[in-house]
């Protein structure tokens, strides 16, 4: 009976370890995601619409760019409940979501290299 109970322990926790990793790559993912959008947005579309009066890639990139940031800060809040992230640590992720190359440096800094 006893073995029974530490075998459920042990299948319970390498699922819980899959599932955060799995939790983890999917952040990551949406999170070179969002960074690679947003440098689309700013360096491509943008001089487009303005200087070439091309506007239909803005519309497309922009859109996009708001559901992966979105689905970022869930993922972020995601990724605070399950790495218990601090509140700041949670801000600076967040934060680095409205800046150039900030989803790389969060994903550096406060996401575990697998």
């Amino acid at each position: 009976m006893k073995s029974n109970a530490v075998l459920i322990l042990k299948c319970k926790f390498a699922f819980s370890n899959f599932y955060m990793d799995t939790s983890i790559k999917i952040f990551k993912v949406v999170s070179f995601l969002e960074a690679v959008s947003f440098l689309l947005l700013l360096f491509i579309a943008m001089p487009l619409k303005y200087i070439w009066d091309m506007p239909e890639y803005v519309s497309v990139v922009g859109m996009a760019h708001g559901i992966l940031f979105v689905l970022y800060l869930l993922g972020a809040y995601w990724m605070y409940e399950k790495l218990n992230w601090s509140l700041k640590v949670l801000g600076i992720v967040a934060i680095c979501s409205v800046l150039p190359f900030g989803p790389f440096y969060a994903d550096k800094k406060y996401l575990p290299s697998n």
